[in-house]
């Protein structure tokens, strides 16, 4: 009796386990209805991209025309439907890029990156614009609006750890190298660097000034990465990353924030640090410490 109580218990409680329906926040909930759009265009299948969209939806894309004049165009979502809801000779394949979505109770937002392919074959690329509400159904899609461009645009899926560390070691080798153009360029117009001293806070541009001399050398400086490690924020467009570097002042540490742009990851803010034994810090400190700061 007692081993067919534990039976019963273990075969009650996997029971549960089966029928307990996996969690999904309601950020994952509107992904997922997106993308079974996007699937439903892949497939050709009208019943699938239906079955997301609410029954009032309504769409718009926004472009410039010929005259170099902006439009916005008023779409018919049934038009669209039958449109690329049938099957084709090529797969209408919309790639997503990233999804920054939010969402205050049935009310959601999601602004997406995309590339259009018909089948191999790129066609342009812009910005989905999705507005969605939560109904006893489910998310539904009740509004699109998307930008039109064949400029500027992806066309395979981007590595951001790649391209961050790739800009960073390239930055490093033009000051090493004395490019300017690459290193300011690689800075947003209103990225900040600090240096070791106390006093060097500069804007790209001070910057730019006060390095002047530097740059017209062979060299500016020779910084070389050792180690680095980059972090991503959930919408990927924002970066940070700290870095060992070995320098004329020994090895540096340094650290930084990075931002997604039309002309890809730009460095916005950049700490230089001199590195200091823990053993050495009494001698080091009256060095640093002003005098009228000193410990009396």
């Amino acid at each position: 009796m007692k081993y067919l109580s534990i039976l019963l218990i273990i075969a009650y409680t996997s029971t549960l386990s089966a029928q307990a329906p996996t969690y999904i926040s309601a950020e994952q909930a509107v992904i997922k209805t997106i993308q079974t759009l996007f699937d439903g265009m892949r497939a050709g299948d009208s019943t699938m991209l239906r079955s997301v969209l609410h029954p009032s939806a309504h769409m718009q894309s926004s472009f410039t025309n010929k005259d170099g004049l902006a439009v916005l165009r008023e779409g018919s979502v049934d038009k669209w439907v039958q449109s690329v809801g049938t099957p084709h000779d090529k797969i209408y394949d919309e790639k997503i890029w990233s999804y920054k979505v939010r969402v205050d109770d049935n009310l959601a937002s999601a602004w997406t990156d995309y590339s259009f392919f018909l089948g191999e074959q790129f066609s342009h690329c812009g910005v989905n614009a999705f507005h969605l509400v939560n109904t006893v159904d489910g998310w539904k899609i009740s509004h699109i609006t998307d930008t039109r461009r064949r400029e500027s645009c992806l066309k395979e899926t981007p590595d951001a750890q790649k391209d961050i560390n790739q800009l960073l070691d390239a930055w490093h080798q033009a000051a090493a190298t004395a490019d300017e153009d690459t290193f300011f360029g690689s800075m947003t117009a209103d990225g900040i660097y600090i240096g070791t001293d106390a006093t060097e806070r500069w804007l790209r541009d001070e910057l730019k000034e006060w390095s002047k001399e530097y740059f017209e050398g062979d060299s500016a400086w020779d910084f070389t990465p050792l180690n680095r490690e980059v972090y991503l924020d959930a919408d990927g467009e924002i970066a940070w990353f700290e870095e060992s570097l070995d320098t004329w002042m020994g090895e540096c540490r340094a650290s930084g924030v990075l931002e997604q742009t039309k002309e890809g990851w730009k460095i916005k803010h950049y700490h230089l640090s001199v590195t200091i034994p823990n053993d050495n810090v009494d001698q080091f400190l009256p060095i640093a410490t002003p005098s009228s700061k000193k410990k009396q």
